[in-house]
């Protein structure tokens, strides 16, 4: 039986790791107070930024010919309820050219959160923060057109909040379907 064995070449992983390292670096210069902390999970790192800093951080990972995050992958808002801060908002960045990805990280308070838009430098972000606006309730800053994108304009509330009210329909057995059945719009014609 022939056993097929993959070389792998540790260069690229290397040369991602200096990338990646020289990314750090340079943000750390440029902006000393932007990173709160580094957090590393399965070799992808993740700036913690300061919301104040973060449209400063993102115009150098963006413009910076050296770094050239020209590729923003997606972004991502949780909401951490009952814990303060509440939001945090997660922007995933690829630099085509050296194959690295990086990932910024951006916490925000229960009341009123609120972040510049990105849209500045990229627009392809322009979407995500209007679905984050309109999920989660974060105010983008300067944003060119932040309205609902989901749900109706007249909705009130968000519905991807923890705190959002639940709605339900209850579910119809063989052995209660009368009684759910008699509680229906159209039965009461």
């Amino acid at each position: 039986m022939t056993r097929y064995v993959r070389k792998v070449s540790l260069t690229g992983h290397n040369i991602l790791n200096n990338h990646i390292e020289t990314t750090i670096d340079q943000v750390r210069a440029s902006h000393p107070e932007a990173i709160e902390s580094v957090v590393h999970f399965r070799e992808e790192p993740t700036l913690i930024v300061a919301a104040t800093y973060l449209l400063d951080v993102c115009n150098l990972l963006r413009f910076d010919s050296s770094l050239d995050y020209s590729l923003l992958v997606d972004i991502a808002a949780v909401d951490h309820y009952p814990n303060e801060p509440r939001f945090s908002l997660s922007y995933i960045l690829h630099a085509l050219e050296k194959n690295a990805r990086i990932r910024l990280q951006v916490k925000l308070p229960g009341k009123s959160p609120e972040v510049s838009s990105v849209t500045e430098c990229w627009k392809s972000a322009e979407w995500p923060e209007r679905e984050a606006f309109d999920m989660m309730g974060i105010n983008f800053v300067g944003h060119p057109d932040l309205r609902r994108i989901l749900m109706p304009a007249d909705w009130d509330g968000h519905p991807l909040r923890k705190d959002y009210p639940l709605g339900y329909e209850e579910v119809q057995f063989s052995f209660n379907w009368e009684e759910i059945d008699s509680k229906k719009d159209y039965a009461k014609e």
